[in-house]
């Protein structure tokens, strides 16, 4: 095969154009928000929020309403049960968390059993994007829209409450307000990946192409360039490789993104092993070239200097 036909042939498809778009567009923007996401440490909260969208998309399905909706309905229901246990109650945030998101999961779960469907709902779960239709494809881009713009309009403020919420709340900002926005946005953003891997995977798309860059770099700047870039390249190329290996997409998908993660953890410039392998290897050579006498020159405290 000719190298250049891994990439061409599929184009010759109307639905893996469909796929390939829609992969592109729940790629950027959950790379975005991941950012986020890594940096304050709210990885089993999208693992949460994405579970939770499951009993929403099937009721849904049942009153022939649009998936977003249910999925949106219940996932800011998550938010909230999880919000109002945490300040009601003794129960700590993770406990919170694996509560609600279980609990919604497995109704999720039970009212796909018990529905009658000419179609099958485990697409749902696992994800179906050789399937998206322009009419979906128009939805998913709307949602990811309105998502990628607040992210961007209120980048300064996310970007604040992430590092210093405590700053945040003295200059004026409303640290609480803040974090209800960015749970609303991963509300979104859970049913703009939903059509591609699936509620279960979703919190790898959420969570892998932000921790990767933020093994790349110490520089949110350039953190919010290198995890979109990083999550398309990956997204692609898992899908790609679904059509010529005729497997499953969204795990491809995340399969590939995983990949990345683990050979840059590995081999990174700087904060992956073998990068730090190498610092301390230098460390230890320079230290080693410095005479005896001018170490024990300079740990005294009345050399002269």
């Amino acid at each position: 095969m000719n190298p250049l036909d891994f990439f061409t042939a599929p184009l010759q498809y109307e639905f893996m154009i469909l796929a390939l778009i829609t992969t592109g567009i729940a790629a950027v923007v959950c790379a975005v928000l991941s950012c986020w996401l890594v940096l304050i440490g709210w990885s089993l909260m999208g693992d949460a929020v994405s579970h939770a969208v499951l009993p929403g998309v099937v009721l849904a399905y049942v009153i022939g309403a649009p998936f977003a909706l249910g999925a949106l309905v219940f996932g800011f229901l998550a938010v909230a049960l999880i919000g109002g246990i945490r300040r009601t109650s003794r129960v700590k945030e993770d406990a919170a968390i694996g509560i609600v998101f279980t609990t919604l999961f497995a109704l999720g779960l039970v009212l796909i059993s018990v529905t009658p469907s000419d179609t099958d709902l485990n697409h749902i779960i696992f994800g179906n994007v050789l399937g998206v239709s322009p009419t979906d494809l128009a939805q998913i881009g709307t949602l990811a829209a309105i998502t990628f713009v607040v992210l961007v309009v209120k980048r300064r403020d996310l970007t604040l409450y992430a590092f210093d919420p405590t700053h945040a709340h003295a200059i004026g900002l409303n640290p609480r307000l803040i974090g209800a926005l960015l749970l609303g946005l991963l509300a979104l953003t859970a049913v703009v990946a939903l059509q591609v891997v699936g509620v279960i995977l979703v919190v790898a798309m959420l969570i892998i192409p932000g921790a990767t860059a933020y093994l790349l770099t110490d520089r949110f700047g350039r953190m919010l360039v290198i995890a979109p870039a990083l999550s398309v390249a990956c997204s692609t190329l898992g899908i790609l490789l679904s059509y010529w290996l005729d497997a499953a997409s969204g795990g491809l998908v995340v399969l590939v993104q995983g990949a990345a993660f683990t050979l840059v953890f590995l081999c990174g410039p700087r904060h992956g092993l073998l990068g730090r392998w190498r610092a301390h290897s230098r460390a230890r050579a320079s230290r080693a070239a410095v005479p005896p006498s001018s170490r024990q020159e300079a740990a005294q405290p009345g050399s002269p200097g």
